[in-house]
């Protein structure tokens, strides 16, 4: 059965060629996306990914902003998930890109945008059985700017991140800020848990605003459960009794590894379990 995508309201097959030469996201990288995550048919966490998307949008000067609300996602996403017909559990992925013609400097700030989807198995966030084995990856750094905060198209540095985590065999990569200190990892947001206390880098350190990582730490906070934002030193992946990851497809994820550390999965257990009864 052929899947389709969903550009600009129109669907289309998945593999037909839709996106034309002068495209901004494709050319200039001028664009940002949402990942998003249907359990049982219901878009999870749709108004935390709509706040996040409008503020990407406004950070990049880009018009009509205010009409990507909630209702957006969850219409949208619907009319994909009824198309491709799928079990109710998807996979999403929103491209918003700047629509214009021009060279750097656009004609217009009107948008398009691409919403891509792709079935899943589970039919909640589970906790992975084996632990992730993860290396940092200091080639590039991150800087720290107004965008740091939003999944914008220029990912290279993800990429890059991707090419060192698969030529290592690694299931992540922990990527460094232009300080030097953790900011977070090729898909994800990074926890780690020292002296039983839960730490995870600030949105100041450049790590992007992950929905899942504002989730866990609603959880953290109702459950008063103790979590700070703050700056970590790599160093601590040396010392640290846990490490986990999160983001909106896969929930929470528990590291096992790093070099010749092993980690436990206590507290990822905890909130996995918490995340799961939301």
């Amino acid at each position: 059965m052929p899947q389709y995508i969903l550009l600009n309201d129109e669907f289309f097959a998945a593999d037909e060629a839709v996106i034309k030469a002068s495209n901004r996201s494709f050319k200039f990288g001028d664009g940002l996306f949402e990942s998003m995550r249907m359990c049982n048919g219901k878009l999870q966490f749709a108004e935390q990914h709509a706040d996040r998307l409008r503020a990407g949008m406004k950070a990049l000067k880009m018009e009509g902003y205010a009409l990507l609300d909630e209702y957006f996602l969850r219409q949208k996403t619907a009319e994909l998930f009824k198309k491709n017909r799928f079990n109710g559990n998807v996979r999403f992925r929103l491209t918003i890109y700047r629509d214009g013609e021009g060279l750097y400097t656009p004609q217009s700030n009107k948008v398009g945008y691409l919403l891509e989807a792709s079935s899943l198995a589970q039919t909640e966030y589970e906790l992975n059985q084996k632990g992730l084995i993860i290396d940092v990856y200091d080639e590039i750094t991150k800087p720290i700017n107004k965008f740091s905060n939003y999944k914008t198209s220029n990912a290279l540095l993800y990429v890059m991140a991707g090419l060192y985590q698969k030529q290592h065999r690694l299931d992540e990569a922990f990527i460094l800020n232009q300080n030097g200190f953790l900011c977070e990892s090729t898909s994800s947001n990074v926890f780690v848990v020292y002296q039983k206390q839960i730490y995870t880098p600030a949105l100041s350190e450049g790590c992007v605003a992950g929905v899942m990582r504002s989730v866990v730490l609603k959880l953290a906070k109702t459950h008063h459960i103790p979590l700070i934002e703050a700056q970590i030193n790599p160093e601590i992946l040396n010392e640290t009794e846990e490490v986990f990851v999160t983001n909106a497809s896969s929930g929470i994820r528990w590291v096992m590894g790093y070099g010749r550390k092993r980690y436990f999965n206590e507290v990822a257990k905890t909130l996995s379990a918490k995340l799961n009864a939301l």
